[in-house]
């Protein structure tokens, strides 16, 4: 049973959140705190307490704009802990979730919070101290890929993917409509989708063969226009590129 500490300096939010944490079975406690010092004053007391003492927290579900310590400085702090709780962080904000995962969190929780996506956040650390109960893992649909946009779940085609921009421990999927953030290394899309067309260009780049509209050479640089966007051929990609390109049906 995890132990939850939830934070958020709006009242309604930090209710509701305590509600939908209060109603998974898988949490034995939870209390609030309605900014980061005085969750820091509570985690603090928790790590005095031990991992086995009656203030102990197990993990922290975090706002991240709040006013003075905001939920990443927070979370910088807790980095400095021997042995800190873990944190997930639950906020209205999509574009602070590289840092959210550069700093370890264990999820990233965009509000308004459903109570699905929310009982996945406490899967995950359950699974990361020990407590959850072995789950057979179905594979993923290998045609589609889901993404998170305002706290609703899409699932978005493969096919429809023109290019992959590397972002830390993230990756951005761009479509002709838009772009999407998945929490999913480069490397692994790279490997999971080599039979589908996608070919790494440079470090920082994968491309969809069947969406590649150009390729340019000049002054000894290569480069593609995918998606209506140029992109960087690194030198060592680029003879492999030309070669899979000329061989296109």
């Amino acid at each position: 049973m995890l132990r939850a500490l939830a934070v958020d300096d709006e009242r309604p939010s930090l209710e509701e959140l305590l509600y939908l944490l209060h109603a998974d079975p898988r949490i034995g406690s939870a209390e609030g705190a309605g900014d980061a010092t005085e969750a820091l004053r509570r985690i603090n007391r928790a790590l005095e307490s031990g991992p086995g003492g009656p203030e102990a927290i197990d993990v922290v579900f975090l706002d991240i704009q709040m006013p003075g310590l905001d939920g990443l400085d927070l979370a910088r702090l807790l980095t400095g802990f021997a042995q800190p709780p873990l944190v997930v962080f639950v906020t209205a904000h999509e574009d602070f979730a590289v840092q959210a995962f550069d700093l370890k969190a264990v999820d990233y929780v965009l509000k308004p919070v459903r109570k699905e996506r929310l009982a996945e956040a406490v899967r995950r650390a359950a699974e990361l101290t020990g407590s959850a109960p072995r789950i057979p893992v179905h594979e993923p649909d290998p045609d589609h890929i889901p993404v998170e946009l305002g706290g609703v779940t899409r699932f978005v085609a493969v096919d429809d993917i023109t290019h992959v921009e590397a972002q830390g421990d993230y990756a951005r999927l761009h479509t002709d409509k838009g772009s999407h953030l998945v929490r999913i290394p480069l490397s692994t899309l790279e490997e999971r989708w080599r039979s589908r067309g996608f070919v790494r260009i440079h470090r920082r780049h994968l491309v969809a063969l069947r969406h590649v509209g150009e390729l340019r050479l000049d002054a000894g640089t290569v480069s593609v226009v995918v998606g209506g966007e140029e992109l960087q051929v690194s030198r060592r990609h680029a003879r492999e590129l030309r070669d899979l390109l000329m061989r296109r049906p």
